[in-house]
């Protein structure tokens, strides 16, 4: 598999940032759904927060760079039997997947930060506080990152709908161009 992407399909640095993103975006929705229902005298009451916030920082930092990266390389063409309104919803779609990851990693930082505090990244570095202590900033950045992380993930679902559907249905290479190893057809 080449490096980048050519006018067929996606290239390995894509492909392995397409999965890793989307494992660890379903990976966070578990373990914050998780968290959520934790009493206070759990052993993950604390760590399980601190692990979800450093690889939020993680996963940010990877984001950007597969935003970069998409800006600078080349884009597979629209396979011949997609139709136009599928290339539109694709693009939408993807528009929507990579702004709703900034507001869900957006908002969680500003949950985090929101009394002034820093985020240990599994004590490897701190971020700091953007805004200091703002008040009830914490309640509507949670609101915002609840209600941006459900429409992501129902959305992400959607879209790997649309990816089996094109595979089993359609029976063309939609999936196959973003897969690491080739199927047989």
């Amino acid at each position: 598999m080449q490096i980048r992407n050519n006018i067929q399909r996606y290239g390995m640095v894509n492909v392995c940032l397409h999965w890793l993103v989307a494992f660890t975006v379903f990976g966070m929705f578990g373990l914050g759904y998780y968290m959520v229902g934790l009493g206070y005298y759990d052993p993950w009451y604390r760590s399980a927060p601190d692990i979800h916030r450093s690889i939020g920082v993680l996963l940010f930092m990877v984001v950007i760079f597969r935003l970069v990266w998409r800006l600078l390389d080349t884009h597979p063409q629209a396979l011949v039997s997609h139709r136009r309104f599928e290339i539109v919803l694709a693009r939408i779609a993807h528009f929507l997947l990579y702004g709703l990851m900034l507001v869900v990693m957006i908002s969680g930082y500003l949950i985090s930060t929101a009394d002034g505090s820093s985020v240990r990244v599994f004590d490897w570095f701190e971020v700091p506080s953007a805004t200091g202590r703002v008040r009830n900033l914490e309640d509507s950045a949670g609101e915002v990152h609840y209600w941006s992380t459900w429409t992501l993930v129902v959305l992400a679902g959607l879209h790997g709908l649309a990816a089996v559907k094109h595979h089993l249905i359609d029976r063309d290479n939609t999936l196959r161009r973003m897969l690491p190893v080739q199927l047989k057809k």
